[in-house]
């Protein structure tokens, strides 16, 4: 009977990889040096062994494995990550990376290759080998020092770079030239599909998994994976993206959820199996006569590449911050031309714009620093040490002074530089989501809808559509009722001409978003209807109802996002931690000359221009708890406010009260004993049944101030904590409300779930100031 040649060739691929990747481990040595060598071994370039047969069943194998790469690579990349890595992380692979590119294009160019080759070149050149430092790491037993992890956090930060290179590169390599604004259509198409997949990815997918998983076993959830995996590469190339890009979002979506150290396990075998094709591929692309040829172009290279990684990544650690022995161990470590590289590679060759004598080059030089690596970790002590005995004194100090810890306050971000930088994200992220919603409206649903209505009747349908996701999101948009804008608008006059313009900009920012497919639909222009459109974004912007849609949203989004934390934290115990760290009460007294003596406090409008609330007022002896909205203040009243901390400051110093204590958690608050009872605040969590006269209502709607006189302090959605929630929440069965009250007022609110269902997690930490 004859054997297929794939079957042939799987057998000789296999079982090559196999005996030399067991030798390779025996001489200790990485095994993506041993499969290179395998597949070489039964490349054509090796006579003297068995040759495959069915190169394109090899290339597909090889296209799987990087799809799968990708994919693994995603699920361990999630945000929590990326934000905790902070600064340096991100500041040391820019500029690393950045330098390297630079320097890898012009050597390049001086070396007789075209732009976009050379700009190839530099592009694998910048990008380290996570696998390589890993395993050196591990051997040299230096994996858990500081060094290591600002390593591997940078190299996280070059895997994500290197995926915006590939579509840049792709887009170059279409138009053969360095086209800037087909390359600013393109990135700017890319961020949208990230931020809607990314979205939409993160408020659907933890919900579906949390609801099937119980029926699921493990040979379910590895077809399922799969098949996300392989749907969004699907849909990346509809989109005229990479196939990399699809699964490197696929593995990041499932990243955010509790499961996914079970879908990396039992993803990991097909990853180990397809990835070893994709690097056997690469070493049946080694032509030894080229090596041979190009050798004086392989060294010059491997030593630019090993020189250049080691001092813009020694600076790059250097400018966030790092001292110079931590920055120069972090550059020795990152030498290695990584895995990332091959990718890039065959990327260029398959396009066909990149010299086809590039692909053994950048393979021999990334085995050369493979080897090199161990060695410079190993001597990098030594490095620094002849840096500080050589370096200037002077130059040393001023070293020191930049990287020192002991930073003032006076160094860290204002509230100006925080305030634009949330300004810029929230207007950013609420803008794409509403021309993708314009663009879906107008590319999709309008042409759709044609089939079956008239024109305008589609036109008038779409419109309404695309104008009631844009409203949903308009208050957020909008909204600048948070305690910076309030810091700000407080702290100087000179600041409010800023925020107003800033507040403007939103508004015609939105507005121009809803004129759109007014002009396009109905092909007449929106310049008239101008004012009546701003006008409709402000109404909506006050709207409850589509506050309380939004926050519905926002609440299962934000849970969806932080699920893995708040399994983290529930089983620790700690699912309820966010009353101890983030609320905050302060005593303050009255002074006589304050302007609003004598104010009632629904007119000074504290917690909406403050974000801090009135708890309790001690007024000539008498306690008044949760004073009513008519109630004043007198001159030398005692006043308790709670709060976030910030807030709380932003107001005490706003309103030129001074402090009888500093602020205090409100769990240690509660704690201090008081042995009058009945003037005891008290706190406690209540699990809704759905059956108590609140349940199913807004905060607005359900009362619960006016007929149970408590306050609700925050409400814990599916496990996730909203902290002074907007009276536009919704409270729901299954949610659990933390209210604030006397203890006969909480124990009346308790009483009315404990009639329906037993109260959980019911733990009155009464007693209040001395």
């Amino acid at each position: 009977m004859h054997t297929p040649d794939m079957i042939t060739d799987l057998a000789v691929m296999l079982l090559t990889a196999g005996l030399i990747t067991i030798l390779f481990k025996k001489i200790k040595q990485p095994l993506i040096l041993g499969y290179i060598l395998a597949g070489f071994l039964i490349s054509p370039y090796f006579p003297l062994f068995f040759n495959v047969e069915d190169i394109d069943s090899i290339n597909l194998w090889s296209e799987i494995g990087v799809i799968i790469l990708m994919f693994h690579i995603g699920l361990e990349f999630n945000l929590h990550k990326l934000a905790k890595l902070g600064g340096t992380a991100v500041i040391s692979a820019i500029i690393k990376m950045g330098g390297v590119m630079l320097t890898g294009y012009l050597v390049g160019i001086l070396m007789g290759f075209s732009v976009i080759s050379s700009l190839f070149l530099g592009c694998m050149l910048s990008i380290s080998s996570t696998a390589v430092i890993q395993k050196s790491f591990e051997e040299l037993e230096i994996k858990g020092q500081k060094y290591s992890q600002l390593v591997m956090g940078t190299l996280v930060i070059e895997d994500i770079v290197g995926i915006f290179m590939m579509v840049v590169l792709s887009t170059i390599s279409v138009s053969q030239s360095v086209a800037g604004k087909e390359l600013m259509i393109s990135l700017a198409l890319m961020v949208c599909y990230l931020v809607v997949w990314l979205l939409l990815g993160i408020y659907l997918l933890p919900t579906f998994l949390n609801k099937v998983i119980k029926v699921m076993n493990d040979e379910m959830l590895l077809i399922l994976s799969l098949g996300l995996c392989f749907g969004m590469v699907m849909i990346a190339n509809f989109l005229g993206f990479s196939s990399e890009l699809g699964a490197f979002l696929a593995g990041s979506l499932l990243a955010g959820t509790i499961h996914v150290e079970r879908v990396e396990h039992l993803t990991g075998g097909v990853k180990d199996m397809f990835v070893s094709f994709f690097f056997l591929s690469v070493g049946m692309k080694v032509d030894p006569h080229a090596i041979v040829n190009y050798a004086p172009i392989i060294a010059v290279i491997t030593v630019v590449a090993v020189i250049a990684k080691l001092i813009f990544a020694t600076v790059g650690m250097l400018l966030s911050g790092q001292t110079l022995n931590t920055a120069v161990k972090s550059g020795f470590s990152l030498a290695p031309i990584g895995e990332f590289s091959f990718i890039i590679a065959a990327l260029g060759v398959s396009l066909g714009v990149m010299e086809e004598n590039l692909y053994p080059i950048i393979v021999s030089a990334a085995v050369i620093t493979t080897f090199l690596t161990p060695f410079l970790i190993k001597n990098s002590s030594s490095v620094t040490d002849l840096l500080q005995r050589k370096l200037p004194e002077s130059l040393l100090q001023k070293l020191h002074q930049y990287t020192s810890s002991d930073q003032t306050d006076d160094d860290k971000d204002t509230d100006w530089n925080e305030y634009i930088r949330k300004f810029v994200s929230r207007t950013a992220l609420y803008s794409v989501i509403m021309l993708v919603a314009v663009m879906i409206g107008i590319e999709g649903i309008y042409p759709f809808l044609a089939e079956t209505l008239t024109p305008l009747s589609a036109s008038i349908a779409t419109c309404a559509i695309i104008f009631f996701v844009i409203a949903i999101f308009v208050r957020p948009m909008l909204n600048p009722g948070n305690a910076l804008f309030t810091s700000l608008w407080l702290k100087k006059r000179a600041n409010r001409l800023p925020l107003i313009v800033l507040s403007a900009i939103r508004v015609i920012l939105t507005a121009t978003i809803a004129m759109i497919p007014i002009s396009v639909l109905f092909e007449i222009n929106p310049a008239y209807l101008f004012i009546f459109i701003i006008i409709a974004v402000l109404i909506a912007g006050k709207s409850n109802f589509l506050s309380t849609a939004y926050l519905r949203l926002e609440t299962q989004f934000l849970r969806n996002l932080n699920e893995r934390l708040i399994e983290a934290e529930e089983e620790k115990g700690l699912h309820q931690s966010w009353l101890d760290t983030e609320l905050h009460i302060i005593s303050l007294i009255a002074p006589e000359s304050a302007d609003f003596l004598g104010k009632h406090l629904a007119d000074l409008q504290w917690g909406k221009v403050y974000n801090v609330y009135v708890v309790k007022i001690r007024h000539h002896g008498k306690h008044i708890i949760l004073p009513e909205p008519k109630a004043t203040i007198a001159a030398g009243d005692k006043v308790f406010v709670v709060g976030d901390l910030k807030s709380i400051e932003n107001f005490y110093r706003l309103v030129q009260m001074k402090p009888s204590k500093p602020p205090r958690t409100l769990k240690k608050f509660m704690e201090t004993d008081y042995p009058d009872a009945d003037n005891a605040l008290s706190v406690c969590a209540i699990k809704v049944t759905g059956n108590e006269s609140y349940a199913g209502k807004t905060l607005k709607n359900g009362n619960i101030r006016e007929k149970f006189h408590c306050m609700v302090l925050g409400v814990q959605q599916s496990g996730y904590p909203i902290i002074m929630p907007d009276i536009n929440t919704l409270i729901t069965k299954e949610d659990i409300i933390w209210v604030m009250g006397s203890n006969h007022n909480v124990s009346v609110i308790v009483a009315e779930s404990v009639e329906t269902a037993e109260a959980a997690d019911f733990r009155p930490l009464s007693r209040t100031d001395r």
